[in-house]
C-alpha cells in the first residue's frame, strides 16, 4: 500500500502535511490534493485537516533554519501545480533543515535543481505576463484583463500591477482556474470569479482602447522584417487568445 497524504490543496494544508510527516513518523510516499484522489486500491489515503497552528510552526521553522529565499522558493513551486511538486517540496524542506541556509548552493543536488528549474519556469512565466496582459475599459473607471497561465501566478503578477496602475481598478482574471486579482487603487485581493464572467467582460464595448492597441501595433510594425517564427518564440500562441493587436 502506498502511504497518501490529502489534503485540500492550500498552501497552509501542504504546510500541514510537513507538520503530520514529522510529528506522525508517517513513511508517506505520496501528497494529493483532494481534487485529485487517486482512484484505485494500493493508496492508503491518509487525510490531513488543515491547521492554521501547524502551518505556522513549520512557516517559522523554515525562515529560522532555511531561510526567507527558500521560503520564497518553496511557494513558488507550490505556486507552479507541476506533477509531484508537494513531494518534492517536501524533500526540499527536509534538505533545508539539514543543510541549513545555504541550500541554494547545493545545485549538485537533484532536488535543489529541480526545485531551482521550476521557479525558473514560472518566474519566466510571470516576466512575460506582465508585458502580454491586455487590459479593456469595462465600466466607469474599471479595466478588465483575462488569461490562462500554465502556472498558478496571480499573486506574483498583482504587485507588479498594484505598483504600475496604482491609481486604476482592476480586474486580473485567471480563467483557468476561476480565480481574480481585483485591486481597487489602495490594496488587492484574490477572488472566486467563474469562467462564465470573463465573457460578460470580454464582451463588453472597448472600441478605443482594442483600437487604440491595435493602432500602435500596426504603426511600429514594420512588413518587409516580419518574422512569424521569431514571434511565436517570443510570444508564445497559447497567450495570443486574450492579447487584441494579434487577433
Amino acid at each position: 500500500m502506498i502511504k497518501t497524504f490529502v489534503y485540500d490543496g492550500t498552501f497552509d494544508g501542504l504546510l500541514t502535511c510537513v507538520y503530520d510527516y514529522y510529528y506522525s513518523k508517517c513513511d508517506v510516499e505520496e501528497i494529493v490534493c483532494s481534487d485529485s484522489l487517486p482512484g484505485d486500491f494500493i493508496h492508503d489515503l491518509i487525510s490531513v485537516t488543515t491547521s492554521q497552528e501547524k502551518a505556522d510552526k513549520v512557516l517559522a521553522a523554515i525562515r529560522e533554519k532555511i531561510g526567507l529565499d527558500a521560503l520564497k522558493n518553496i511557494f513558488t513551486v507550490f505556486l507552479s501545480e507541476e506533477s509531484c511538486m508537494e513531494m518534492l517540496l517536501l524533500s526540499y524542506i527536509k534538505l533545508g533543515f539539514k543543510l541549513g541556509k545555504n541550500i541554494e548552493h547545493h545545485l549538485h543536488n537533484e532536488v535543489v535543481l529541480k526545485v531551482m528549474k521550476t521557479c525558473s519556469r514560472v518566474n519566466f512565466e510571470t516576466h512575460r505576463l506582465n508585458g502580454f496582459i491586455r487590459f479593456k475599459c469595462v465600466g466607469k473607471e474599471l479595466y478588465y484583463a483575462a488569461i490562462e497561465p500554465d502556472h498558478n501566478i496571480l499573486t506574483l503578477l498583482a504587485p507588479h500591477f498594484a505598483e504600475r496602475f496604482s491609481n486604476m481598478r482592476w480586474i486580473i482574471h485567471d480563467v483557468k482556474r476561476e480565480l481574480a486579482v481585483l485591486y481597487n487603487c489602495e490594496q488587492w485581493v484574490l477572488a472566486p470569479m467563474s469562467r462564465e464572467s470573463s465573457k460578460e467582460f470580454i464582451s463588453a464595448e472597448d472600441n478605443f482602447y482594442e483600437n487604440l492597441w491595435k493602432t500602435y501595433y500596426s504603426t511600429v510594425a514594420i512588413e518587409e522584417r516580419e518574422n512569424p517564427r521569431l514571434r511565436r518564440r517570443l510570444m508564445p500562441s497559447r497567450y495570443w487568445k486574450y492579447i487584441i493587436e494579434v487577433q
